[in-house]
């Protein structure tokens, strides 16, 4: 059996494009705040009760996700909604949950297996 060549230039964009995604899902703020967004759209004072971040800190780590593309914003009167517009950044999130935040056995209709050792 014979290994394909591999295609070493996509190889090095798609790492790259990894590794991006890796540096901004790698700050603990902005994690949290993006596995916020995925539950739907929430503007700044929304976030800051829900989060219990900072409204300086937020603004920053919205900032940088905006940069980013991987929130979107919304108007609406002098409100400003988030978010998230990746589809790769809800893949990987999802991921993440699913290996740090298990859903306990004892919840109603829970499906999830204790991880094994």
């Amino acid at each position: 059996m014979t290994v394909p060549d591999l295609n070493v230039k996509q190889m090095r964009d798609a790492a790259g494009q990894a590794t991006s995604m890796l540096r901004v899902l790698a700050n603990e703020d902005r994690l949290i705040l993006l596995c916020q967004l995925t539950q739907g759209e929430a503007c700044v004072s929304e976030l800051e009760e829900l989060l219990e971040i900072r409204q300086p800190t937020l603004s920053q780590q919205l900032a940088i996700l905006r940069h980013e593309e991987i929130v979107s914003t919304r108007r609406e009167g002098k409100k400003i909604y988030y978010k998230v517009s990746d589809p790769g950044a809800v893949s990987v999130l999802t991921t993440l949950y699913g290996l740090y935040c298990p859903v306990p056995a004892s919840m109603p209709g829970s499906t999830r297996l204790a991880p094994q050792s």
